[in-house]
């Protein structure tokens, strides 16, 4: 891989965050870490930039700026805080950047790292489901390359390599079905935030564990493929594939079909995204199918999962509706987890908000984050009023 690539992490203490910096470790030699931040995890991020030697250590959060600076006294390397230090580190220039900050809080520097003109990894969907159109033009302006980090769309990625996009019949996106696959109705009705954070197969952050409990990540990964993979919404399915074996499929107009398998670690797609076109060798447990023994197929429930309903409406409809989707389900998942409001009102809240407040298509980043902001202030207002809320 010739000289080492230098690498900017942000989101560096959340699980993308630490198996990239877990991938590093392996591989010093590869690579040299420029910039790593954090939202407020002053501790873990003064630990990890004192290990990896970055240029800065930035926090998101201003009131952990003191904590940071402490703990990097006399290290020669930079402390700082706030939103502009963000996107100043991700104009910094490294090689590769991983996105990683989770929300609408991780566009901008997103934004700045792709203007950049390098390869960004993208692991934050719901910057490119709220801004997709953005991003995308801000990527054929700026001539950087953007590899998805997603199992399933780094899955698509991997499957399509050497194969052409307009011979492209089908993109299969698999989902687990999260921890309440089998559940009924009522059964859904009086289920728990520790019930929806246990995810059968991946370990993950509260937030994205509740929406794959719910099935809205399967229904934002869409959105995403849809910008991503330009085949057309009605050449992208989601199937219900509970092992978590098979990450995503691409069928041609030949009728074959190439599956991506793997197991359920992050690493590997990101070690993809670390290296391409290279491979990188990883300590990921390797697939054995005899033990596995079966894999499994089922059509998505859209009735006990309104959820993928709601976002490929949001697709079909464009302009502001993905942000609103987005925005609105921010908002009820951090309802549910605080114990405000049901599980099934997730979807019955992001439902409510994109019928009830429709607003012109966003025209740069400004625009988009008002309608986010004002989206979420909807949302807001309307937790009080749905019926049977907690």
């Amino acid at each position: 891989m010739g000289n080492r690539r230098s690498l900017s992490i942000f989101g560096a203490t959340g699980s993308i965050g630490l198996s990239t910096l877990d991938l590093v470790r392996q591989h010093r030699e590869k690579y040299r870490v420029v910039a790593l931040t954090a939202n407020g995890n002053a501790t873990e991020l003064a630990r990890q930039a004192r290990e990896f030697g970055p240029e800065i250590a930035v926090v998101a959060d201003e009131a952990a700026y003191p904590a940071l600076k402490e703990a990097l006294a006399g290290t020669g390397i930079k402390a700082a805080a706030g939103a502009a230090a963000l996107v100043e580190a991700a104009r910094m220039g490294a090689d590769w950047t991983m996105a990683a900050i989770v929300g609408c809080a991780g566009l901008p520097p997103t934004m700045a790292a792709i203007e950049a003109g390098k390869t960004v990894a993208l692991a934050n969907k719901e910057a490119l489901v709220s801004a997709g159109d953005l991003m995308m033009a801000a990527v054929e302006r700026s001539g950087a390359t953007l590899l998805p980090v997603d199992s399933e769309h780094n899955a698509i990625f991997q499957c399509l390599a050497g194969g052409r996009i307009d011979q492209v019949r089908k993109i299969t996106l698999t989902a687990s079905g999260g921890p309440f696959r089998t559940f009924s109705l009522d059964q859904m009705r009086s289920v728990t935030p520790a019930q929806a954070v246990a995810h059968p197969n991946w370990d993950m952050g509260a937030k994205i564990s509740v929406d794959s409990a719910s099935m809205m990540n399967k229904g934002l990964e869409l959105i995403e493929a849809h910008h991503l993979f330009p085949v057309g919404l009605d050449k992208l399915e989601i199937v219900v594939h509970p092992q978590s074996v098979i990450h995503s499929m691409v069928e041609y107009v030949d009728r074959s079909t190439l599956a991506q398998l793997g197991s359920p670690d992050m690493r590997i797609p990101i070690a993809n995204t670390l290296a391409w076109p290279e491979r990188l060798e990883t300590n990921s447990e390797p697939l054995n199918l005899a033990r596995i023994s079966r894999l499994e197929f089922e059509a998505p429930d859209m009735v006990r999962f309104p959820a993928l309903r709601l976002a490929r409406d949001a697709a079909e409809q464009g302009g502001a509706s993905p942000a609103i989707l987005n925005a609105a389900n921010e908002i009820a998942v951090a309802a549910f987890l605080a114990g405000q409001i049901t599980f099934l009102d997730i979807a019955r809240l992001v439902e409510e908000t994109l019928s009830g407040y429709v607003p012109h298509a966003p025209h740069n980043l400004d625009h988009l984050f008002s309608i986010d902001a004002a989206a979420r202030a909807y949302a807001t207002g309307l937790m009080e009023k749905l019926p049977n809320a907690a």
